[in-house]
């Protein structure tokens, strides 16, 4: 705490015209800095100055030749302070104007300021006789090439995703609309991170009403770290103690266009490849960026079968709980001699059967992610032949439940918002539950809760489930079927239309409580 205080004295210490008296103050704030660098010359023997700089975050050879070589080898006639028209003014003039190479240059004269800048990657030159501070950007750190993304594959399409530098991600964007109209407004959140964010969107098609929402709910942002975006989606949703993500996270360029096209509002997160557009919608979730390269009734089928496959992964194991617990008469004869002959030797229920089965199958899965890629697959995959056969064999579950587990996996895997589907994994077990205790009256009652739960939910206004409910016939065009691109209708003004007439009403009363 002691050393807090002394910190937060030293941030208000005001510059000086003197520069070892302000390097003094630099050292004390960066003590036990390793990778802080000071350094100290004489231009001609007129004056001294400085350069402070985090030797990791800067390009060495621009700090060489675009500024130490042209400010000692300039001449020294122009630092001469002979006449009374030379002032500070003039000194500035001098350093932009015939000095320094660098085309981002800036002053500045509170300490705290520079100190900031410094930490963001930028060059502080301090000179004597001046009360001011010079920014250089000679920011340069080493990342990775802008790849395809791992979450988001598609067949067409473009190949691009975001890295987790914000420049390269912003120039991503840039290069998708080359328009004046697309903003960009930065941020700064996290009180040790001071992690840049920016809000981007287009102006003339956004609502002015979002995008001041959403700099309100960053702006009340109060942690000491952001560290990926999932810190930030967070803290800004509407309902963080909901299962359903009600933000849309993204590693492609194209879908954050697609999006910003639309109406929403991007949110742009340094040190992730993960961008967050709001608001997000429930059917929006479970929309591919392929469904608008492909034609578009070949987009529809393949939106139908992707909803069939939600279905599924939620309800399968608990309908086959169901069915063989407490209506057996609903089962083809046929099947039910099957199913009766396989479990002969099962000596747990249905329910205690496909419990075991589906805590297997999600550790299997998870085990595959969390090793290397090549050994991850392997365990995956022959993991569940292996232990799924060696279950069958031992007698401990029945060969229909092994085939209603593997298709449930199946359907899971076909989410396009990975974030959807971990909400339908967890989803699956209390329907299980409710299954076992109450057959299908137990499924239909969770799927009652489970709607009016969706019903109430909101994303920045947005009701969760719109257009479906409240039911809005244009924008059915674009949910269930993709309508070929003559008939579709502008999703800007769509989404205007359903948001209500003060959307934030709720949300802000909440928030005072």
């Amino acid at each position: 705490m002691v050393q807090k205080i002394q910190l937060e004295h030293h941030y208000d210490y005001i510059l000086s015209s003197d520069v070892s008296e302000d390097l003094a103050h630099f050292k004390t704030i960066f003590d036990n800095c390793i990778d802080i660098k000071f350094r100290e010359f004489v231009i001609h023997g007129a004056r001294k100055g400085a350069l402070v700089f985090l030797s990791g975050l800067v390009n060495i050879q621009t700090i060489d030749f675009e500024i130490m070589k042209p400010l000692v080898e300039s001449d020294e006639r122009l630092f001469q302070d002979s006449g009374s028209g030379f002032n500070d003014d003039s000194m500035k003039h001098l350093i932009e104007n015939r000095l320094l190479f660098s085309s981002q240059l800036s002053w500045f004269d509170e300490f705290s300021d520079v100190v900031e800048h410094i930490l963001s990657g930028n060059v502080a030159f301090l000179i004597d006789g001046l009360k001011q501070v010079l920014i250089i950007n000679a920011k340069h750190w080493d990342k990775r090439a802008v790849d395809e993304p791992a979450t988001e594959a598609v067949i067409r399409g473009p190949r691009e995703g975001f890295q987790e530098t914000i420049s390269t991600n912003i120039s991503l964007i840039r290069r998708r609309l080359k328009t004046p109209q697309l903003k960009m407004e930065d941020m700064i959140a996290g009180r040790l991170s001071n992690t840049q964010i920016v809000i981007t969107y287009l102006d003339g098609i956004v609502d002015k009403k979002l995008v001041d929402e959403v700099k309100k709910r960053i702006g009340k942002i109060k942690i000491d770290a952001i560290l990926e975006s999932g810190y930030v989606e967070e803290l800004i949703e509407d309902n963080s103690f909901s299962l359903f993500p009600q933000v849309l996270i993204t590693e492609r360029p194209d879908r954050v266009v697609g999006n910003l096209l639309e109406g929403k509002v991007g949110i742009i997160i340094d040190n992730t490849p993960f961008v967050i557009i709001v608001p997000g919608t429930f059917f929006q979730l479970l929309q591919s960026p392929e469904d608008y390269y492909q034609r578009y009734f070949i987009a529809s089928a393949i939106r139908m079968l992707r909803f069939f496959a939600v279905l599924f992964s939620l309800l399968l194991p608990s309908l086959y709980i169901a069915l063989t617990t407490y209506h057996q008469e609903m089962i083809p004869t046929m099947l039910l001699i099957s199913i009766a002959a396989s479990r002969e030797t099962v000596p747990f229920p249905a329910f205690i059967e496909a419990l075991v089965m589906e805590i297997a199958f999600e550790s299997l899965r998870e085990a595959g992610v969390r090793l290397p890629r090549p050994v991850g697959q392997a365990v995956s995959i022959v993991g569940g032949l292996v232990i799924g056969q060696a279950a069958v064999e031992a007698g401990i579950v029945s060969s229909p439940l092994v085939i209603v587990v593997s298709m449930t996996g199946i359907a899971s895997f076909i989410f396009p918002s990975f974030q959807l589907g971990l909400a339908f994994r967890l989803l699956r077990f209390p329907m299980m539950v409710a299954a076992a205790t109450f057959g299908l009256y137990g499924i239909l009652m969770m799927l009652l809760l489970l709607l009016i739960h969706m019903l109430r939910l909101h994303s920045f206004g947005v009701p969760y489930l719109t257009p479906m409910a409240p039911l809005r016939i244009s924008g059915l065009k674009d949910v269930i079927i993709r309508a070929n691109w003559p008939k579709q209708s502008s999703h800007a003004e769509e989404l205007k239309s359903q948001r209500y007439h003060n959307p934030f009403k709720r949300l802000r009363q909440r928030q005072n409580r």
